[in-house]
């Protein structure tokens, strides 16, 4: 297989403006031409493998970010943004988009924004008799959205609030488990912890002091929900801190920010970074084993799986998405070449799909996309119980996968002939920017393809792709 060839020209200039150097200063430490270095910054040339040496020995840069999914998530989602038909008569090649993620990612974050903004006035309008006479009807984003691109460009890892579960889950005696740390912190805070036959998962009452986890939640959903509380009230500081960072428009935004955060605490917490990524090596990334190590859920080891992204010391980048039963995106996270889709569901051909017809069972596919890149698939049901007869059961389907290069690291893989170009299922992401011409589930066209249109054949589509 060819090496693939790196241009990182914002990332170059970042790390310069971080270390205040200038370009013929930044060169020099480089060992290239101030005009050599000014083409690599501007994607003219790529990095060559002295640079690249050099990035990591004198500035100590993590060289595996080099090559971290930013830009084709921004190419990913421009291509859903104008596959819009609003724009049906805009269609710029695939090499531009390229070389705008990579050139000029602000503009493309901005582009993006843009056509986000004209989704929810577009949205606005078509429930207009909904949303007259009220007085909160300016246009704002939405903070749900706002808080899924954040983790999605911060690649799903925040570094300051993960050590600090790490370090949390390190300290007092070795053979205490996290739940009774949890506890013990409780106690310490002036807290008290009731296990009670309540709906709600978690009741904090900071009038009283009193925590109520349900007694009816699994023994991993208890741990996480008290280690989430824990990282409200001890946390903070860093929480907040970590969110003026962010700079969300709304306080909405901010709200579920912070529950996000929190979220993030608990599972690190309850899965610390160096010990987990050590048992996920030993175990081969089996999902059953590294459940019951730490006594987390499928869906939550899943989940920790794909925020393994620390500088120094990554883990292999999966892709992690959830669904629900009529296909739409709940969660969704990728540290490969695949991107899902902003808007929608996902791929019909994709095997977490049919998770659902094989409950408590995993799902293995090898898979394919559009521009030829490979893939190992593990997708399996989750339910979440309501603890009581006639409480409503949630269902959902989880998939994890990451690029067939890293097979051999995958209890999952074994007995895949993934040496077998046959094996391989097409899958795309949106119809909408799906290149391949001949897929029975399409439902509809793809852009920047022509149709052909004949009354007197009918094959799998009313159409022909061009």
């Amino acid at each position: 297989m060819a090496l693939q060839k790196i241009y990182a020209g914002s990332k170059l200039r970042e790390l310069r403006g971080q270390v205040a150097l200038t370009q013929k200063d930044f060169s020099a430490k480089l060992g290239v031409s101030l005009p050599y270095l000014n083409q690599m910054e501007n994607n003219k040339r790529p990095l060559s493998t002295t640079v690249v040496l050099a990035l990591a020995q004198e500035f100590g840069f993590d060289v595996t970010e080099l090559s971290s999914g930013d830009a084709e998530r921004l190419v990913t989602d421009m291509r859903e943004a104008l596959a819009d038909p609003v724009l049906d008569a805009v269609e710029p090649p695939l090499a531009d988009l390229r070389l705008t993620a990579s050139n000029a990612p602000a503009l493309a974050r901005a582009f993006l924004e843009l056509h986000r903004a004209y989704r929810q006035t577009h949205e606005r309008l078509a429930s207009l008799d909904e949303a007259l006479g009220r007085e909160d009807g300016q246009l704002q984003p939405s903070p749900w959205e706002d808080v899924r691109d954040f983790f999605h460009y911060c690649d799903n890892y925040i570094d300051a609030v993960d050590r600090a579960a790490e370090h949390f889950a390190q300290t007092g005696p070795a053979e205490a488990s996290i739940r009774e740390r949890a506890l013990a912190t409780f106690r310490k805070h002036g807290i008290e912890v009731r296990f009670a036959p309540v709906d709600a998962l978690r009741h904090y009452d900071p009038e009283t002091n009193i925590l109520t986890i349900s007694a009816h939640a699994a023994p991993a959903t208890q741990c996480f929900q008290m280690l989430m509380q824990l990282a409200l009230i001890t946390q903070e500081k860093l929480l907040e801190a970590t969110l003026d960072l962010a700079r969300f428009q709304t306080v909405e935004a901010r709200g579920i920010a912070k529950i996000g955060l929190a979220n993030y605490y608990a599972g690190a917490a309850l899965m610390p970074y160096g010990s987990f990524l050590e048992a996920a090596r030993e175990t081969r990334h089996d999902l059953e084993r590294l459940s019951i190590l730490f006594g987390a859920s499928i869906e939550q080891v899943a989940h920790r799986l794909s925020t393994l992204q620390r500088s120094g010391a990554k883990g292999i980048p999966f892709f992690f998405v959830r669904v629900d039963q009529a296909g739409s995106i709940t969660k969704r996270h990728s540290a490969t070449r695949l991107q899902f889709a902003r808007f929608g569901g996902a791929c019909p051909l994709w095997n977490v799909h049919r998770a659902f017809e094989t409950p408590g069972r995993f799902v293995r596919q090898l898979a394919e996309t559009p521009d030829g890149v490979r893939y190992i698939s593990l997708a399996r049901d989750v339910l979440k119980p309501g603890g009581s007869f006639g409480a409503p059961v949630r269902r959902f389907a989880i998939a994890l996968g990451c690029e067939v290069t890293h097979a051999s690291q995958l209890v999952y893989a074994d007995s895949l002939d993934v040496s077998n170009a046959s094996a391989y299922e097409p899958i795309g992401i949106s119809c909408r920017i799906c290149e391949r011409t001949s897929c029975h589930q399409r439902s509809v066209p793809p852009l920047e393809r022509r149709l052909r249109i004949d009354s007197n054949r009918r094959g799998i589509l009313p159409y022909e792709v061009g």
